[in-house]
């Protein structure tokens, strides 16, 4: 059986879009159990509106909710009662529960997991690192995309190590391609941090090093992994998204402008369709935090029911697999080794 946590009431759209996407999950999978945190009342309320096997379904009591207004220290020394922190020490004190899935606030996730979790030996910060559909519909992930806003460059030389495994481990990507975002492909392009990071990943044995990349290449199809900071990546993340939302904003706009474009988009429609659902991020999953001592998926604050699912889903398969453990143990003698 895979246990995990569902912090209920993290997110835009929540306790309905956590629960509802939690349900949907449950039903999918006959051996999947799921603990609820949040305010009991709320949450029993919202299940009644759904058909589901109760008996693997527990419901954690979290009074508290935790908003972007939270210090993320202050969260998890004074809202212990929040569905967040409550989540993290459940699973914390629980060995046969798997992981947590949050939508929550992403400083107070990184700092709750750093303080009550811990970090994979060797790893000296943790990093989120979600997935994007590239123009020819294959993967590429960004390491850091906002677990760590500063850092050195052998930090970033961990993110290209952890998440060449976990492009291996969980994708089956084979010799992943690792990029550093830079402002020019030229390998003494950056500051001291950048130039620094790229000799490391350029000699870290184990890691296929392919150079800089800008901005503008993320969905271009050359790379596998975009090793960052997670401003830079955060930014590169969110960037990417609206840009793809208001392209698709537009070119609606424009079809309905003219009668001719109408008439030509209705023999492009099921193209349209594709490339609205290539562009939605909510189809993706969330953001693994990468270095945890047990599995954190990390959901968009504003995903829907179904965007909501498919964290869910992320979360149990990386259990299912028993990828934490080996993914551990990678990263550790990869590390340990000198790289």
């Amino acid at each position: 059986m895979i246990k995990l946590v569902i912090d209920c009431f993290g997110g835009d759209n929540s306790p309905k879009a956590n629960i509802e996407g939690s349900i949907i999950a449950l039903n999918k999978f006959d051996d999947l159990e799921l603990i609820l945190s949040g305010d009991s009342e709320i949450i029993n309320k919202e299940l009644l509106k759904y058909t589901y096997d109760k008996n693997r379904v527990t419901i954690l009591h979290a009074p508290l909710v935790l908003t972007g207004n939270d210090k993320p220290t202050d969260a998890v020394r004074l809202k212990k009662d929040s569905s967040m922190i409550q989540g993290i020490r459940y699973l914390r004190e629980n060995d046969d529960v798997d992981g947590i899935v949050s939508s929550g606030p992403t400083g107070c996730l990184v700092t709750a997991a750093m303080v009550r979790l811990g970090r994979v030996e060797g790893v000296i910060r943790p990093a989120f690192c979600p997935i994007f559909k590239t123009v020819e519909g294959e993967i590429v992930a960004i390491c850091d995309s906002g677990a760590n806003i500063d850092v050195k460059a052998d930090m970033l030389q961990q993110y290209g190590i952890m998440g060449s495994i976990y492009l291996q481990t969980v994708y089956g990507i084979n010799n992943p391609r690792v990029a550093l975002l830079n402002v020019g492909v030229e390998e003494e392009k950056g500051d001291d941090v950048h130039k620094e990071a790229y000799q490391l990943l350029k000699n870290t044995k184990g890691i296929n090093f392919v150079g800089n990349m800008e901005g503008r290449d993320l969905l271009s199809g050359k790379y596998d992994l975009v090793v960052c900071d997670g401003f830079s990546g955060n930014v590169l993340l969110k960037t990417t998204e609206g840009t793809a939302l208001e392209l698709l904003k537009k070119v609606k706009k424009e079809i309905m402008s003219k009668a001719k474009y109408k008439f030509g988009a209705l023999f492009l429609k099921s193209m349209f369709k594709d490339m609205k659902e290539l562009m939605n991020y909510q189809n993706y999953g969330g953001s693994v935090l990468l270095g945890s001592e047990k599995t954190i998926v990390k959901g968009h604050g504003s995903l829907d029911g179904e965007g909501f699912s498919n964290c869910v889903e992320q979360a149990y398969k990386i259990a299912n697999l028993k990828i934490v453990d080996k993914f551990k143990k990678e990263i550790a003698e990869a590390i340990n080794k000198g790289e």
